[in-house]
Parts: C-alpha cells; sequence; structure tokens
C-alpha cells in the first residue's frame, strides 16, 4: 500500500468491445475541478472539449459527503440547463465527453463518469485498451462479472474492488493500474479526492492548471485557458496526481514513464489553441502546410481547405508557395464532425450537411486542397465531389500526414485495418477513388519535423505499426505489410 512520504508536494510547480471491435472505440475528453462553482466550471471546460466527444456528456459533483450525478446521450449544451447545474451541488467535480461508434440506446448505457451503486466512486476515462486479458482476469477472480462491461467500466470496476475493502483512493488506484493494458488518461473522484492517471507512454494528453486556488486537471489546455486558469505542467507518463479536498498536489510514479504522445493529436484531434509537449497546436498545422509545400510544390489558382482542422497548414501552404488563400467551404457551425460519425453512410450524408462551397470562389479555378487525413477515403470524396459540382476545373489534394496504414488501438475510430484505404490500395488508386486530379501527402520525416519535436516522444502507430504499448491479441488483425 502507498505511504503519503513518497509523495512530493508540487503544488506551486510549473463485451461489447472485444465481440465488436467496431462498437464502443472511443476518443473522449476527462475534466476536473476544485471550484465553489464546481459544476458550471465542468460544464464550461467541457463545452471547450466538445471536439473530442460528441455522443454522451456527464457531471458528477462532490459535496465531501455525497455524489451527484447529470449524464445524458448529446452535446453539452443539450445535456445541462442551469437547473441541472444547480442541483449539482459540490466543491469538485469531474466531467467526460465521450465518443463511441455506438448507437443512441448504447451511448445512454455507457455514457460516463462511470459510478459505482452507492455512488461513491466516479470515473472518467480519455483512451482505450486493446488488451484486457489480465483485467478481465483479475475481475473474473474476484468473483466480478465483466461480460458487459467495456474498458472503462473494468477499469472502474477494479478501482472499487480496492475501495471497497477499505484503500484509500489513491492505494485502490495504485493496485488497479497494473492490470490496465493501454492507453488511459483517467480521473477518479471519491467524496474527497481526485486522482490524475497517465499511461507509462502518455499516448493521450492530460494538463494540470490552477485558479483561484483550485486545481483543474484537462485533457487539453483549451479548456483551461478559457477559464482564465494557469497552466500549471503536465501530468508526466507513468505518474499519478492526488489533489485533496484540503488543497495541495501530491503525485507519484506508479511506472518509469517514457513520453509518446499520439502525434495524431496534432494532426487532427487537437484543438488548434491548445499547447502540446510546449507546442501550440495551430502554429505547427501552419507548419504541416509549409513542409507540403517545399515537398511537393503542387501548384493552383487558390488554395483552399477542409475546414476546420485543415485551415492553419492552408494558411502555411499559401504562405510558402505564394498562391492566395481563399475560404471556398464554408461550414454549417453546429454539424457534428464527420471522423467521429457512427457509420460511413453517416459520415458521406454529414459532409453535406457541414460544408457547402462557394461557387464564385471556386468555379473554374485549379483548387490545391489541403486536409489533415485520409483515413477511409468516404469524406474526401463527398468533398471533391462537392467542388466539381460546384465548377472547380482542376482539385490537387495535399495532405498533412502520410498514408494511415495501421489500426489506432488507443483510442481513435480505426479499430480494422480493412477500412483505411491507404492500406488497401496504392496511392493512384485512392487518388482516383476519391476523385482528385493529384494526390500529395506530407512525409513522415516532413511531418515530426514541422513538430518541432523529436520522433522519440511520440506514438506514430497509425503510419508505421510500432505500437509503444502492447496490444495483445490485436496483433493478429493486422497485416505489417500493408499496400
Amino acid at each position: 500500500m502507498l505511504e503519503r512520504e513518497t509523495f512530493s508536494d508540487f503544488a506551486h510547480d510549473n463485451r461489447l468491445t472485444r465481440e465488436n471491435p467496431r462498437e464502443l472505440n472511443e476518443k473522449c475528453a476527462v475534466f476536473g475541478i476544485f471550484n465553489k462553482e464546481a459544476a458550471m466550471m465542468t460544464n464550461m471546460g467541457l463545452f471547450a472539449l466538445q471536439h473530442r466527444g460528441q455522443e454522451s456528456t456527464g457531471i458528477s459533483v462532490s459535496d465531501g459527503n455525497k455524489i451527484r450525478t447529470r449524464k445524458a446521450g448529446g452535446l453539452v449544451a443539450q445535456v445541462y440547463n442551469e437547473q441541472d447545474l444547480v442541483k449539482l451541488e459540490g466543491l469538485m467535480a469531474v466531467g467526460h465527453n465521450r465518443y463511441g461508434t455506438s448507437t443512441k440506446e448504447t451511448a445512454e448505457k455507457h455514457a460516463q463518469p462511470v459510478l459505482n451503486e452507492s455512488q461513491t466512486l466516479a470515473l472518467v476515462h480519455n483512451g482505450n485498451l486493446p488488451d484486457t486479458t489480465k483485467l478481465e482476469t483479475f475481475l473474473s477472480e474476484q468473483g466480478i462479472p465483466s461480460d458487459r462491461l467495456n474498458d472503462s467500466e473494468m477499469m472502474h470496476a477494479a478501482i472499487a474492488y480496492f475501495v471497497d475493502r477499505g484503500a484509500t483512493l489513491e492505494d485502490a488506484v495504485w493496485e488497479a493500474v497494473p492490470y490496465f493494458t493501454g492507453s488511459f488518461s483517467f480521473l477518479a473522484m471519491d467524496k474527497e479526492k481526485i486522482v490524475a492517471v497517465r499511461d507509462q507512454r502518455g499516448i493521450r494528453p492530460l494538463s494540470i492548471g490552477l485558479l483561484n486556488g483550485g486545481y483543474i486537471f484537462s485533457s487539453e489546455t483549451c479548456a483551461i485557458d478559457m477559464l482564465g486558469a494557469k497552466h500549471v505542467r503536465d501530468v508526466a507518463p507513468g505518474e499519478m496526481v492526488i489533489a485533496p479536498k484540503d488543497g495541495g498536489l501530491f503525485s507519484t510514479n506508479f511506472a518509469k514513464g517514457e513520453q509518446r504522445l499520439d502525434i495524431f493529436e496534432f494532426v487532427y484531434f487537437s484543438r488548434p489553441d491548445s499547447y502540446l509537449l510546449g507546442q501550440n497546436v495551430h502554429i505547427v498545422r501552419e507548419r504541416f502546410g509549409e513542409a507540403l509545400w517545399e515537398e511537393n510544390h503542387v501548384r493552383g489558382d487558390i488554395v483552399i481547405s477542409v475546414l476546420d482542422s485543415g485551415t492553419p497548414a492552408a494558411q502555411g501552404y499559401a504562405a510558402a508557395s505564394g498562391i492566395p488563400y481563399r475560404d471556398g467551404l464554408v461550414k454549417t457551425r453546429y454539424a457534428p464532425r464527420t471522423f467521429i460519425q457512427p457509420g460511413q453512410d453517416q459520415r458521406v450524408q454529414a459532409v453535406r450537411m457541414k460544408l457547402n462551397p462557394l461557387k464564385e470562389v471556386i468555379e473554374d479555378k485549379s483548387l490545391v486542397l489541403v486536409d489533415d487525413s485520409i483515413v477511409r477515403g468516404t469524406t474526401a470524396r463527398a468533398i471533391v465531389a462537392l467542388l466539381r459540382q460546384a465548377g472547380a476545373r482542376e482539385v490537387h489534394m495535399v495532405i498533412t500526414s502520410p498514408p494511415v496504414k495501421f489500426p489506432d488501438f488507443y483510442g481513435i475510430d480505426t479499430p480494422r485495418q480493412s477500412d483505411l484505404i491507404a492500406a488497401q490500395r496504392s496511392r493512384d488508386e485512392v487518388r482516383r477513388f476519391i476523385g482528385a486530379d493529384s494526390l500529395h501527402y506530407l512525409s513522415f520525416e516532413g511531418m515530426v519535423r514541422a513538430t518541432g519535436l523529436p520522433e522519440s516522444v511520440f506514438s506514430t502507430a497509425c503510419f508505421t505499426g510500432i505500437y509503444p504499448i502492447d496490444i495483445g491479441k490485436r496483433k493478429q488483425e493486422i497485416s505489417f505489410h500493408p499496400q
């Protein structure tokens, strides 16, 4: 068991998934805070993190005696109203936005925070455990059924097991973590404290902020900034941070950490105003665009972007090439992100709901179209078709990342290699499928160089097939010699 003396105070230092791999893989947001208006602040934090998950949302608040929770399927603005937040009384809270690949019924059932029957332990999780064998075995040995639990719910069950036997929250987490094989940035909260934990490779981001003496934990720094708080530092890989209700912050390492942030956070997922490993996401994406021009020199009449993550790169490409940047597509601001729609038919329809071409801008023009990635190819195909229908003479597609050829088992919705078009087809076959006049990817070396960071700090599994945390039996699903 942990001894409190092992912690160092740094208070002011700077089966559903296993049976159907598509159903519940998720990429989510977590948020936690100590504040006299904890529920309201968590609502604001989750709103800032809405891009990380749009399927369901939830908030649990502790007043020191009781944990109250509100969670449901839908967006943050849809789920919470002022009356809901007033009822969530307390000085500390954890919240979650969930992205899954499931039905609305499943979204409601598996919405987080995960809670026990006594409502004394809440958990919110960002990431995915590709191999739950060790965790399932442990739960089975304790007589805890896990066949209807997803990975987050099994993690909660393991922690709850130790809490129910008298362990403090931090001791329970310490005992349970060795059974978690995969990526996790999670927050666990009981009536008196919040514990923040990040896996030993730090694949998913998790930052610490400070506001009026109270601490904040957030998947991205943008939520910390939005609240007017100070970004203190990130939770380190392999670190457990304990924040008790009476103040202070304590830390210990449960494993030797080695930073391997998922580089896809820079490419697509994170908000442009967030910082990752000290680098501003917007600036890095601009450098992606500059590097694309340096490597390919694709010319056209104007440069346009696939909104929103392609825009900084398009601006960088235009600045480096001297080709004018224009807004060629208009975005419906309240349409869902197409990458995180449950099925391919919904993705294609969502493109038409989300983007509308400006005919006067693109008609009879040769376009350099900048996007962040091609995963399945269906979205790119729909966008190219829209532009041609609007009168574009040529469409040259340039991508700010290399071909995505491998599944990401750490939380992104690419669970089957057969879904990845670049793993199944040559570059020219992909070009023909999406209907572009030419197709150009940023090289792997160019992508890494543009981050301003060494390759060694990243997980690049989607591009290289190198998985920094064991994926267990899931290796059997992969061809390491794709197209």
